[in-house]
């Protein structure tokens, strides 16, 4: 078989001396297609992803799998057999490719340099092949679409063709189905929305046969159910009332990819050599000597990284010199049909998808995938799917009834919010309420109008589909939907006081879970739902305590005792994740060991519009104890009464008479370090443990400089060193180090750095004689960042007289950071010197004006860096 594909890449290699693949369909074509998507994990009250320690080192797992996945294919390397890159492809360039819309907000904020490169690799691929992107579109949150009413079906497809056509500038010509789920309900959603085609499994079609002709009227049906269907080609799906075909017979077209390719590339490690993989992908051309075929493959893009680590360099191996070697065409399934439109058609299964042996069971029923070897049952999913359907059907009461006051077409609004998701900024949101309003709104109905469109948006967000996915109903993914329904929940309470609640938590209960804390969904709704609700309050209550972090030292005066209230105006606004809050009155006192702030704020919703204007006091009695208490403001009077009995209790330097004081006025309810959002408790944490690390660090230093002499004996005599010994001198070293680096990165220049690189050396070795590991992050970061910076400043800001020095003192710099051993990455200063070196170093090598002395330096480094650049220095 493989020597057959050889044989058909020779013919297209022959026919393309008169005819262009591009142009004309021609020989072998490859697509491979990459579904790219991520669980929404946001906050649905802070509409931002709080840290997840299972991710740890990294924030969450959408950090974790952008540093394993979604950058690496963005710069991935091309390497030589020392290991040194010989280029750096952007795979998106030539991978099909779609990215959830969620996915894809989040890139956008976290990484816009891999954002955009995506965008660019979208633009490069229209411009080569015709005009034809590889990126498609993708339904909006990932839903079943098969168990989509029809209003969401065509929500969740016009989301997702606004959001494409908003970051691509085109409109989709594809769309991916999450999990390829599809009925012909969905079919003709899809086509009355203008998709041309989509991408399915093999296992999705029924039956298939050659598109009648004139020539040939009638052409006989072959059963294809056992995943059979020639691959090879694209389909053409008729939506047809009658076996008769018309004109205006409404259409569209798909591709099924090849199944058992797909699997090896998941499975197997077909993805860990270019050679293989040609290889696999060429036992699949098919030797008919047909005009041309498509070889394509589909599988999740974190594929390519994540599950499979290192295997971006395969991709771009094999897209840029192993497959045109073979005289393959890459492509992708648009510009292939542009050139091969359908001859054939088929016939799809009822209700299908890639991932559940039994339609779309997996996402309604106990069907057994999914599951933990048959360990776990899944007899939650019904009842949660029923559930859910029920809290749907009565939010389309309320969003009718209460909408219908404010929106000329409450359903076109909702079609049309996608603009607002994708753009929250004041005057955005006005143009939007002025298109859909039934007349001019006030403060209180804009306010309650954006709270039902988000109802709306959460009561989608529910039916993701990763919450039924997996074998248990309190994972996360379950859990985050359930999170969903409860501000959809929330929100319609707060329009129209409709209290749905325990109705949809009876229901739950009918949703055994695996786990037996838990024993139902209602109870997992109430530990991991409820528990997760944020109010006003604890958002006010967020901004007090912080406030003593942020913007006052909590430093005493020289006598330890009374400090006179201050008053403070320190911003006018600030932003608590997806609040603004501005200061309206601040001021502090401190006495003794205590410190007080009172103020009154104004906290806006930049979603909903929404505001309260409340007033704080926080009580820090030391160390990790807070008391807060949170009230509407009643009026300048009451307040300024308020403060004044606050402090008076202060000065009697009792915290007793303080928080009893702030209980009269404020009531029982109070917050402390617990109710704050992970983040920033973490934060102050770290911050409250400051002053004891700081003296514990001198104390580790005082001990390994007291006892230096023995540990090195102990090594010396190849014995083992004490633990406490050990971990002093890793400690000690590591602060040493930290220190030193943080001094480093403050000076400029290569003469105020020197001193510093000789105390880091001394470090390294130091580190090395005694065995340590320096444990720093922070550390690593720092060596990061200086050698990026160092290197922009020598190649974008160049000075040729000192180009040798400066070339010298990186070399120096990287040397050492090898040597420190912190884990660090030469990744960043990899793609900034390739990038130079293409567009500025070479051309100048190539110039007869060059001067060799001020390039050969330069070229040199990127032997340091491990860029091959030996075939230039050689010419020099």
């Amino acid at each position: 078989m493989i020597a057959s594909s050889q044989t058909a890449g020779d013919q297209s290699v022959q026919a393309g001396a008169t005819r262009n693949p591009l142009q004309t369909a021609t020989g072998v074509y490859v697509t491979v297609h990459g579904h790219f998507y991520q669980p929404p994990r946001e906050n649905p009250y802070l509409d931002a992803i709080e840290r997840q320690p299972s991710a740890t080192p990294f924030h969450d797992w959408n950090e974790r799998i952008h540093y394993e996945c979604y950058r690496p294919n963005a710069f991935a390397r091309v390497l030589n057999d020392r290991g040194e890159i010989v280029g750096i492809v952007n795979n998106y360039e030539y991978l099909s490719f779609n990215i959830g819309p969620t996915l894809m907000s989040w890139l956008e904020r976290y990484d816009v340099e891999v954002y955009q490169r995506i965008l660019e690799a979208d633009r490069k691929s229209c411009d080569r092949l015709n005009g034809h992107g590889n990126a498609i579109a993708q339904v909006y949150n990932h839903i079943i679409m098969p168990l989509a009413n029809e209003r969401d079906k065509y929500t969740q497809i016009r989301w997702g063709k606004a959001d494409f056509r908003s970051r691509f500038g085109r409109d989709p010509e594809g769309m991916w189905l999450a999990e390829t789920a599809v009925d012909y309900a969905t079919l003709e959603a899809l086509v009355a929305e203008g998709i041309k085609f989509i991408i399915l499994a093999p296992s999705q079609a029924q039956r298939c046969r050659a598109i009648p002709t004139e020539d040939q009227p009638v052409t006989q049906w072959h059963e294809v159910g056992g995943s059979q269907i020639d691959p090879t080609r694209p389909y053409r799906c008729y939506l047809k009332k009658s076996e008769e075909i018309t004109p205006d017979t409404p259409y569209i077209d798909i591709f099924f990819y090849d199944g058992p390719i797909s699997r090896d590339m998941g499975f197997s490690d077909v993805l860990f050599n270019a050679q293989h993989l040609a290889g696999r992908i060429g036992s699949a051309v098919r030797g008919d000597r047909r005009p041309a075929q498509l070889i394509s493959v589909a599988t999740d893009g974190e594929t390519f990284g994540h599950h499979k680590g290192g295997t971006e360099k395969t991709l771009a191996y094999a897209f840029t010199e192993e497959f045109p070697r073979r005289g393959w065409t890459v492509t992708n399934f648009a510009h292939y049909l542009s050139l091969n439109p359908p001859t054939w058609e088929v016939e799809l299964k009822p209700v299908t998808a890639w991932s559940c042996a039994h339609g779309v069971d997996r996402w309604q029923d106990d069907c057994g995938c999914g599951g933990e070897g048959g360990v776990w049952h899944q007899k939650w999913r019904r009842p949660l799917r029923q559930a859910l359907d029920w809290l749907r059907d009565q939010l389309i009461k309320v969003y009718e009834e209460a909408g219908r006051q404010f929106f000329r077409d409450p359903w076109g609004a909702r079609d049309e919010y996608i603009q607002v998701i994708r753009d929250r900024s004041p005057a955005n949101i006005n143009r939007f309420l002025c298109r859909h309003q039934t007349r001019k709104l006030s403060a209180a109905e804009q306010i309650d109008a954006l709270r039902l469109l988000e109802m709306q948006r959460h009561a989608l967000l529910m039916y993701t589909s990763c919450g039924w996915f997996f074998e248990e109903i309190s994972r996360p993914e379950g859990t985050q939907i359930l999170r969903y329904a409860a501000r959809a929940l929330e929100l319609a309470g707060d329009v129209t006081g409709v209290q749905l609640e325990k109705a949809f938590i009876k229901r739950l209960t009918q949703a055994p879970s695996n786990v037996d804390f838990f024993k139902h969904g209602g109870e997992v709704y109430r530990h991991l739902v409820v528990s997760a609700q944020i109010s006003f309050l604890q958002v006010a209550a967020q901004y007090a305590i912080t406030s003593l972090f942020n913007n006052h030292k909590l430093e005493r005066s020289q006598n330890n005792g009374f400090v006179p209230a201050c008053s403070v105006r320190y911003s006018s606004q600030q932003h608590v994740y997806c609040y603004t809050a501005q200061q309206l009155d601040y001021q502090l006192q401190r006495m003794g060991a205590l410190t007080l702030a009172v103020g009154q704020l104004r906290l806006t919703s930049e979603i909903t519009w929404e505001s309260e204007h409340l007033v704080f006091a926080v009580l820090h009695l030391g160390g990790w104890d807070f008391h807060c208490c949170i009230q509407p403001f009643n009026g300048r009077r009451a307040y300024s009464q308020m403060k004044d009995k606050l402090f008076e209790a202060l000065q009697q330097a009792s915290a007793a008479q303080t928080i009893l004081a702030m209980t009269q006025m404020f009531g029982d309810q109070s917050f402390n370090l617990q109710h704050l959002f992970a983040e920033e408790r973490h934060r102050i944490m770290r911050l409250l443990s400051q002053e004891t690390l700081t003296r514990l660090d001198q104390l580790y230093t005082q001990v390994y400089r007291d006892n230096y002499g023995v540990v090195m004996a102990f090594h010396r005599d190849e014995l083992a060193v004490p633990q406490e010994l050990q971990v002093a001198a890793e400690i000690a070293l590591g602060n040493r180090c930290l220190n030193t680096l943080r001094s480093l990165s403050d000076v400029s220049g290569v003469q105020e750095s020197s001193n510093y690189l000789l105390e880091l050396q001394a470090i390294a070795t130091e580190a090395q004689h005694l065995r340590c590991r320096l444990n720093i992050p922070e550390g690593k970061q720092i060596l990061e960042q200086l050698i990026v910076r160092s290197l922009w400043q020598l190649l974008y800001d160049t000075n040729p007289a000192t180009v040798e020095v400066e070339v010298q003192y990186l070399e120096r710099l990287i040397d050492i950071a090898y040597q420190l051993q912190l884990g660090w990455s030469l990744e960043r200063a990899q793609e900034l010197y390739f990038s130079c070196l293409h567009s500025q170093i070479l051309p100048l090598c190539e110039s007869k004006q060059a001067q060799f002395d001020y390039l050969r330096p330069l070229l040199q480094l990127g032997q340091k860096l491990g860029v091959d650049v030996s075939a230039w220095l050689h010419q020099l």
